[in-house]
């Protein structure tokens, strides 16, 4: 068994224990699921109606699971019939419920520690004592429907961390408590780059500070794919009904869509951008030699997201992909998917990324389309091509999507976090005749439908950005950051100068602002610092004024402290870092 199964193993017997002493403590609650999660665990309980459970009552629980745990009880399991479980779990709703969905001939098992049984298929550890009463913590208690169900009773489910040793669990409440500090949210009103309205769940409205890093962003993401061969279109906001039913969407996502009706024709805001791209290809005759035409899109998508989904700029209804879709034949999927990898591992790059990269491929589905003949030409061409690059990956195996197989990259984070934000999916469906019918002519003057590769680099730009803020804690590198550099006169008496400084720096392109207020120039560099993190603070006086110089104070991670140069020189530097996209300052 491997560790993490291990690990996963013990943390659903701590789930069990969980159960167990919150029967103890509040009787006649009603307990459902209490599955092992990345961190832990977690269980759902129906508590009575004047029981109003809370975080104020974890130490209570934590107290009777670590008394429970003393006793050394084995976990014994054991088959059952249907009618068996039926009666075993008679006063308890939400087990009869599981039990009557169990297909027939399945087998039933249950497990018991110290009296408290569950019905549950395993596997536990031995018995509690291989449960250390110092690495768990009861974290946080949700809300959650009865099999995500709206329509089923609202349950409460409590969150637990869970680790073998207690000094892993420190060092992961040590990085909550950094990601804390880190909350994209909360540094998104400190640096005054972003709000969100709660009458507008799910949209962003982005201040001049956000946008500047937004635009700044965007712009890079332009050069690089215009860099590599791409064209950039834009298709329309919003399309009719017709072509979201011929592409699938209306029939598999409709309920993820936003509908608009105008002179009696049914219309989608689009959720995603790949009908629109293959409008555009089929909007002229196409040859063979057209091959491969790579589509970017910046394009705006909107998504109707359940309200309690939504998370910051992480997870939102309107956002923006660096989108790209390309159209190739079967012989250019490696070549192509080659190139992609290399445009992605130089882009993460960028943002020091680059040597923390995990990579999944997600072979053939049970429910797919197409031969296998075909999937194992295309997996055999993603693996192959990902190779090629210089990277590894683990196989995903019927992770797929029902059209083909896919690479997805996933990024770490300073912190340690995944985040899966690039991915190429490759696809034989929608170019077909059953779909949108996308042709070319081949060498053989014969018609032929294109393979399609769906690709993204960043993913949503909008979650990119929270990445940003979380992963550099708001010190952005030079190139990213809104203010590149601030200007901070020793006295009222050089404001002038300071004012000539910002203006040469903007005028080449330098993000610059000038201080000039009333207060003295401690407190303007200490607010700089604590508010804007901004790399480089210049300050300036009589012998900067006299000499056309400027003495720059480094941000503390620069790993520098404070230098003079004469105006031009620091314009150069500033310049050379921006424009390398040096991942620093």
């Amino acid at each position: 068994m491997a560790v993490d199964e291990k690990l996963q193993t013990l943390r659903h017997s701590c789930s069990h224990v969980m159960a167990e002493a919150v029967l103890h403590l509040f009787p006649g609650t009603k307990i459902a699921i209490g599955p092992a999660i990345d961190t832990g665990f977690y269980y759902d309980f129906d508590f009575p109606k004047d029981k109003k459970f809370s975080d104020a009552d974890f130490p209570a629980v934590e107290k009777e699971m670590r008394k429970i745990l003393s006793g050394n009880h084995e976990f014994v399991r054991r088959e059952v019939s249907k009618d068996e479980a039926l009666a075993l779990f008679k006063d308890q709703p939400y087990k009869l419920d599981l039990i009557q969905k169990l297909g027939s001939g399945e087998t039933i098992s249950v497990y018991e520690q110290d009296g408290f049984l569950d019905l549950c298929r395993g596997p536990h550890v031995a018995s509690t004592k291989e449960i250390n009463a110092q690495a768990f913590k009861l974290m946080k208690v949700a809300g959650a429907y009865w099999h995500g169900d709206s329509s089923q009773p609202m349950l409460t489910r409590i969150y637990a961390a869970c680790f073998a040793k207690p000094n892993d669990l420190k060092d992961y409440l040590k990085m909550l408590e950094e990601a804390d500090k880190r909350d994209h949210r909360k540094l998104g009103v400190q640096l005054d780059l972003f709000h969100l309205d709660p009458e507008d769940p799910g949209q962003i409205f982005w201040h001049p500070n956000g946008w500047s890093m937004y635009v700044t962003l965007q712009d890079y993401m332009r050069d690089k794919v215009r860099r590599d061969g791409y064209v950039e279109v834009n298709t329309p906001a919003i399309m009719p009904r017709t072509l979201w039913e011929r592409s699938g969407h209306w029939g598999h996502y409709q309920q993820n869509m936003f509908i608009t009706e105008s002179e009696k024709r049914m219309f989608a805001i689009k959720p995603m951008n790949c009908p629109g791209a293959l409008e555009i290809f089929k909007s002229r005759p196409r040859s063979y030699k057209d091959l491969p035409l790579r589509m970017a899109e910046f394009g705006h998508c909107v998504r109707n997201e359940p309200s309690g989904t939504l998370h910051g700029i992480m997870r939102v209804r309107g956002f923006v992909q660096d989108d790209a879709h390309i159209l190739c034949t079967e012989e250019q999927i490696e070549a192509e998917v080659t190139k992609f990898c290399h445009l992605l591992k130089n882009v993460y790059k960028d943002f020091g990324f680059d040597k923390s990269l995990l990579v999944k491929l997600s072979t053939m589905p049970d429910d797919h389309v197409g031969d296998e003949a075909t999937w194992q030409h295309a997996e055999q061409a993603l693996g192959a091509a990902c190779k090629s690059a210089g990277l590894d990956y683990e196989v995903q195996p019927k992770e797929g999507a029902f059209y083909g197989p896919k690479l997805e990259f996933t990024l770490i984070d300073a912190l340690g976090r995944q985040w899966q934000c690039g991915t190429i999916q490759l696809d034989y469906q929608l170019p077909s005749a059953d779909r949108l019918n996308a042709e070319y002519i081949g060498a053989d003057n014969q018609r032929h439908h294109p393979v399609m590769l769906h690709r993204a680099v960043l993913g949503s730009l909008e979650r990119f950005m929270g990445i940003l803020i979380e992963n550099y804690a708001g010190a952005f590198p030079a190139w990213l950051h809104f203010e590149q550099a601030a200007v901070v006169p020793v006295g009222q008496d050089f404001n002038e100068y300071a004012l000539t400084v910002e203006r040469t720096l903007q005028e080449a392109g330098i993000r610059c602002k000038a201080y000039t207020d009333d207060d003295n120039m401690k407190s303007k560099i200490k607010s700089i610092v604590s508010g804007h993190k901004t790399p480089y603070i210049l300050v300036v006086g009589q012998k900067e004024r006299d000499e056309g110089t400027v003495t720059v104070r480094f941000r503390a991670d620069s790993g520098l402290e404070q230098k003079t140069f004469a105006l031009e020189d620091f314009k150069a530097y500033v310049l050379e870092k921006v424009n390398s996209h040096y991942n620093g300052i």
